[in-house]
């Protein structure tokens, strides 16, 4: 007779559970819980939280007669991410304003044209005259609503610029007139074309007069934007941001994009975006930038970015003034997020507060478990990469989330198989005591980019020797890091080939030296070098030149042909014979650079 299989033990959990309450409701030991996780890789401990998928499939792998269900099924739906295809064909879709992002190469003047657009005197308040920020605008040409993007300029914030670009409908991409196509312009046109954005050239500067608009041109389109007048499909418009000749039609130029492309977004539902940037500020705590994509966005809106939530607490536009409501194109400024969202961070309004948390839970234990899920091999691997390398500890504080970014990612440029900035801490906002507690502690730099350093914790950090070292230029930072980093290399040995002599006769031999004569037989020979000593095709070991004679007097070197006597310092003992040949060679050591 068959037996009858048991009925299977359901039970329901969220969709996500730490590891202890899951042991308790499967009601097993958390040790055996705990192991079957670790043997599919997952390391954990027992108030660490898992997603249902990974319980699933946990659980079926324990073979106890148990499966597990939703506690919640009706949930799933309103935690799947929204499709932006289906936004932008929906009912409420209705016409949105062009986002337009405004690139180029440090100096051409793209922050100046902003200023002429938008009259706010941004590059004022930029250090070292480039954009260290994303920023947001919004202005009204021919009453009709334009967002702007700047985007910073210098290649250490490639990172940014590539957001910038992704967010984009258009690009203007500032090259200046008198100066042409420069490294940062050719990433912005990458960029700007793997953003599929449309593309107008704002020939600037062309009030100036050495500008040079063929050259410029020529430049272009060596660089794969052909100006139309020459044949090409690239819009080029000649500007001067400090006449702001040319602004009316390049605006002009802009909308006209917009109408071709039929720009459109959901103006009702629930409101999707991108953290364009996030800081500190004190009195609001979270300040995030972010730009609408789709739907509306409300004051008292849940809303989750990553792996942080939160109920919205004030609501203001891009000039910091309060608003109800914010609907697609539109940059706007929010606070009551519970901790800082990261720069890029997929931002969307929620139903309720527990569907943002369980969101914001998801993502924080993905990000947790892929970093946990490694093999013991590549463990093994690591640690063996790592004792090779020479790791300079490093906390970064910034005053944005997008400047730490950049900074951070840059920093890892600078890697190699040799040396690492460890990045042991980072964080937005000011040194604190902590920060410098660390940094002792680990021996590590402290880079502080934009923040403040109380006195309190500068004597603090003098106490312990700590190394605070203040930026407000972002390539000055990474300069800096560069020449630390540079100090650690090695330094690569450099063997140069001088000459070669045959011995000819040996007169004194003594336990450290050996005086010898010979002739050159190629190159030369001097004091102070080392020298191989041949005997037919082995080598018998290496002396070091202290003194050569020429005709009994000393000489500072001999050439091919000559005779000459030697002075050789031994470094083991070595018995030399008429007719061993001597190979002389230099070393010098040779400071790498990165």
């Amino acid at each position: 007779m068959d037996e009858v299989a048991p009925e299977s033990k359901v039970i329901t959990i969220e969709n996500m559970i730490t590891v202890g309450d899951l042991a308790v409701k499967l009601d097993i030991p958390v040790a055996t819980l705990i192991g079957e996780l670790f043997k599919n890789g997952i390391m954990t401990t027992v108030n660490q939280l898992i997603d249902f998928d990974t319980a699933q499939i946990i659980v079926e792998e324990l073979k106890i007669g148990v499966t597990i269900a939703r506690a919640d099924g009706a949930d799933q739906e309103q935690l799947k991410e929204p499709v932006h295809s289906e936004r932008i064909s929906a009912k409420t879709a209705g016409v949105r304003p062009p986002v337009v992002a405004v690139m180029g190469h440090v100096d051409h003047g793209k922050t100046s044209l902003l200023d002429a657009i938008l009259d706010l005197k941004v590059v004022s308040g930029e250090a070292g005259g480039i954009t260290q920020h994303i920023s947001a605008y919004q202005t009204t040409h021919n009453e009709r609503m334009i967002t702007l993007l700047d985007t910073p300029g210098h290649e250490a914030f490639s990172a940014l610029r590539q957001h910038g670009a992704r967010l984009t409908d258009v690009v203007i991409i500032v090259v200046a007139a008198d100066d042409g196509v420069k490294p940062q312009t050719v990433e912005a046109i990458k960029f700007a074309k793997d953003a599929h954005a449309k593309i107008i050239v704002a020939l600037n500067k062309v009030d100036k007069p050495e500008a040079d608009t063929n050259r410029a041109k020529q430049s272009l389109s060596e660089a794969g934007l052909m100006p139309e007048e020459w044949g090409g499909d690239t819009t080029v418009v000649e500007v001067s941001a400090k006449t702001k000749k040319g602004i009316n039609e390049l605006l002009d130029l802009v909308l006209l994009m917009a109408d071709i492309e039929e720009l459109k977004g959901d103006t009702e539902g629930r409101a999707e975006g991108i953290v364009i940037e996030a800081h500190l500020e004190q009195g609001k705590g979270a300040l995030v930038s972010t730009l609408i994509e789709h739907g509306q966005i409300h004051k008292s809106d849940y809303v989750v970015a990553g792996t942080t939530y939160g109920k919205i607490r004030t609501l203001e536009n891009w000039a910091g003034e309060e608003i109800a409501s914010a609907g697609p194109s539109t940059p706007i400024r929010i606070t009551g997020f519970k901790e800082l969202p990261q720069f890029g961070d997929y931002i969307s309004a929620t139903r309720t507060e527990k569907e943002a948390r369980t969101r914001a839970e998801n993502a924080k234990s993905r990000k947790v478990s892929g970093k946990l899920n490694m093999t013991s091999s590549d463990l093994i691997g690591l640690i063996n990469k790592n004792a090779q390398v020479k790791e300079v500890p490093v906390i970064i504080k910034a005053d944005v989330q997008g400047s730490l970014t950049s900074i951070t990612d840059s920093l890892r440029l600078l890697e190699n198989e040799e040396l690492k900035m460890h990045v042991i801490g980072s964080g937005v906002g000011n040194i604190s005591e902590s920060d410098v507690q660390m940094a002792a502690t680990s021996k590590a730099l402290i880079y502080a980019f934009n923040v403040s350093t109380t006195n309190s914790v500068r004597k603090l950090a003098e106490r312990d020797k700590v190394s605070i070292r203040d930026f407000q230029v972002i390539y000055e930072l990474l300069d800096d890091a560069k020449a630390v980093l540079t100090a650690l290399l090695t330094p690569e040995i450099k063997e140069t080939e001088l000459g070669k002599l045959i011995i000819r006769g040996v007169f004194r031999t003594t336990k450290d030296e050996i005086i010898c004569g010979g002739e050159v037989t190629k190159g030369k020979v001097e004091p102070g070098v080392r020298a191989r000593v041949i005997r037919d095709k082995e080598q018998l070991g290496e002396v070091e030149v202290t003194k050569v004679q020429r005709q009994q007097a000393e000489a500072k070197e001999v050439f091919e042909g000559e005779m000459c006597g030697l002075s050789l310092k031994l470094t083991k003992k070595i018995v030399l014979e008429e007719g061993d040949r001597l190979e002389f060679y230099k070393k010098e050591e040779i400071q790498r650079t990165l």
